[in-house]
């Protein structure tokens, strides 16, 4: 079978589509035809050999990709059979393998796509979704809150827009340029709830305050940091909560014990803990989806230019969910 193959640790040009055996399931799994092929920022981080405290620094050679869906194609010695043929979704965890025509997932891990939900979707909501599902918990969103959302474009942020939309909550999505324009604006179409600027405009406070009139923003959920995280945490309403996910500018923002007592603010840092709840996050995740509150947008791309997805995400042009579509 044909996989992207990883020998050295280092830049987005490592990854190198290859001949390699196919592989046998072995007791407790199933072998997955790959459909789509989850591309996440952490994958970027372990190809560089900078994988995160919580993950295990993994062996060379090896074929990256922890998400995956697609059809079962065989299943192990203790496995039921009927499963064969099954559309399903995995998080394959540390094993990786899934930049590949077939990959090896623990049965326990599987979910049944549902119907109506194609396999890039399914991909997007097991791995990003399942974060979208503890970010919204974490931040406790509720129908009256004015929520900014920077990174709006990205796999993560296009969720939680939606997510907190189908709350009920009024949402400010910040995008990073033109060309992402018309990923976030196709988001949503409630011109009363749903508010896109493009934060490479410094001009966009006064925009959203302008279009909010007297409501204040309340909540902040930011991965983006810099100086754009910076500046919405200065909008933020007296009472109102920051929840940081990251900081993809390279620079998070510096919050001093100043800057919460002036106005009540509390800062929650939901990631970078161990989550026991997986399974339930991401059955949520892909009920979100089947139930249209939730439609990932999907920037796709074939396996033999696995380099240029990581690069795209490495230089943040992705626009949606990164995906690998054999």
């Amino acid at each position: 079978m044909r996989a992207i193959v990883q020998r050295e640790f280092g830049a987005a040009g490592v990854l190198v589509i290859e001949d390699v055996d196919v592989p046998e399931p072995a007791e407790g799994e199933v072998r997955v035809r790959v459909a789509a092929a989850g591309v996440h920022a952490v994958d970027t981080n372990i190809r560089q050999g900078d994988s995160p405290p919580s993950m295990p620094r993994p062996s060379l050679p090896m074929t990256p990709g922890r998400e995956i869906a697609g059809i079962v194609d065989a299943v192990g010695p203790d496995v039921d059979g009927a499963l064969i043929g099954t559309r399903v979704v995995a998080h394959v965890g540390f094993r990786s393998g899934g930049y590949a025509e077939f990959a090896v997932a623990a049965a326990g891990a599987l979910h049944t796509v549902p119907d109506g939900v194609d396999f890039a979707q399914a991909v997007a909501a097991i791995g990003t979704g399942r974060t979208a599902q503890l970010v919204l918990d974490s931040a406790q969103v509720q129908p009256a809150d004015v929520v900014i959302v920077p990174g709006a474009s990205g796999g993560l942020g296009s969720q939680l827009v939606q997510l907190a939309l189908s709350i009920g909550a009024v949402v400010v999505a910040l995008y990073g340029g033109s060309a992402k324009r018309a990923v976030v604006e196709g988001l949503a179409s409630d011109a009363e709830r749903f508010f896109a600027l493009d934060a490479t405009d410094e001009a966009w406070p006064s925009q959203m305050a302008a279009l909010l009139g007297e409501r204040e923003p309340s909540l902040l959920i930011d991965g983006v940091g810099g100086v754009v995280g910076r500046a919405a945490f200065e909008t933020l309403g007296r009472g109102g909560r920051v929840v940081i996910i990251g900081w993809s500018s390279g620079e998070a923002v510096r919050i001093e014990t100043d800057d919460l007592l002036a106005r009540s603010l509390s800062v929650t840092v939901p990631l970078g803990r161990p989550v026991p709840q997986l399974r339930e996050l991401e059955a949520r995740a892909l009920a979100a989806v089947a139930e249209g509150r939730v439609r990932p947008p999907v920037d796709e791309y074939p396996p033999e230019r696995a380099a240029d997805a990581h690069a795209a995400i490495e230089h943040r042009r992705q626009r949606g969910k990164v995906v690998l579509i054999p």
